[in-house]
């Protein structure tokens, strides 16, 4: 109970003070209580951590997270929460290092991860401090976590011929041809129904993260799968892409990403998941001179920084560059 309220001082005078006085008022503060017998009041404040993360999470609901998205974040936070087992009020940054160190050692979870868990307290902290429940993040002073940064893969020009001659079915060939060609996710794609769908511009309007709207584009072979596609259902679903059999309803995520993890065990493909397709076309499209900010607004990321991590630029045109500008 001492250590508490002299930890409260400290918090307190943090915004007025610079670390040598508040060093100084430190000592002053553990020299005036030695020796005192401090009970704990039985009646001591409300623990209200459970009734700040709702208001968290609320106020990140109207900010447009999704479902998705805000479960994450509770999860997290309560999670934190039930480890370092104190009042959110009363949490500092030594309790945060110590239970990301030990989430890390006992999960075996990687460098990312832990940024992640990181950023979400970050967030959550910074909301209390700007809503005056606590006076300062304890986050702050725990940066970025540093990650090595890995070249993720792409398919190839030979993969995508590969995995459109493996279709049998009509919706396969247009379920690749829309995600190779739009860079759309495959949330977004599994949403789409048949009269979103504009032929005549070859473009169609879909449902982004936090429900943001925004036009995607798609190629004339495209066009043509997908309308054959379309013309060889008998069913009446308003879904563009249903399952394979009766009764015909719209195909979930899961549907998707197991038909194409087959497909590519069978051909031998590495790695063959929806959201390869969306960085093959980003890489395309930097390495055939696409400026990154139309490339942001075709993929629909807030941040230019998340479109970058997206585009791997390809060694030979980096090499072509130098000797066009430099050498």
């Amino acid at each position: 109970m001492k250590q508490k309220i002299i930890n409260d001082i400290m918090q307190q005078m943090l915004p007025y003070l610079n670390n040598s006085q508040l060093q100084k008022l430190q000592a002053v503060v553990e020299h005036s209580l030695y020796g005192c017998e401090i009970i704990d009041n039985i009646l001591d404040e409300e623990d209200d951590s459970v009734r700040l993360v709702e208001a968290f999470i609320y106020a990140k609901r109207i900010e447009g997270c999704s479902e998705k998205t805000l479960k994450y974040y509770e999860a997290t936070i309560h999670s934190m929460i039930t480890v370092v087992a104190k009042c959110v009020r009363h949490i500092q940054t030594d309790d945060l290092r110590a239970y990301l160190t030990e989430y890390q050692e006992r999960n075996g979870s990687s460098k990312v991860t832990i940024d992640n868990i990181r950023r979400i307290l970050s967030s959550f902290f910074s909301w209390l401090e700007d809503e005056d429940h606590i006076l300062k993040s304890p986050v702050r002073r725990i940066h970025k976590v540093k990650t090595i940064s890995s070249i993720k893969e792409t398919y190839s020009d030979e993969d995508m011929e590969r995995m459109r001659d493996y279709c049998t079915e009509l919706r396969d060939l247009a379920i690749i041809d829309m995600l190779a060609s739009t860079g759309m996710r495959i949330g977004e794609m599994v949403l789409l129904n048949k009269a979103d769908i504009n032929f005549n511009e070859r473009e169609c309007v879909v449902f982004g993260k936090g429900d943001k709207e925004r036009v995607v584009y798609f190629d004339a072979r495209t066009k043509i799968h997908l309308q054959n596609y379309l013309e060889s259902r008998t069913d009446d679903d308003p879904a563009l892409f249903v399952t394979l059999k009766a009764p015909y309803k719209r195909i979930n995520i899961g549907g998707i990403e197991s038909r194409l993890r087959k497909m590519g065990r069978l051909l031998n493909i590495d790695k063959v998941h929806p959201h390869k397709f969306r960085r093959t076309l980003a890489t395309i499209a930097i390495d055939k001179g696409m400026p990154i900010e139309q490339l942001q607004k075709l993929l629909g990321h807030k941040r230019i920084d998340t479109t970058l991590q997206y585009a791997m630029v390809k060694q030979s045109n980096v090499k072509q560059a130098h000797r066009k500008y430099i050498g």
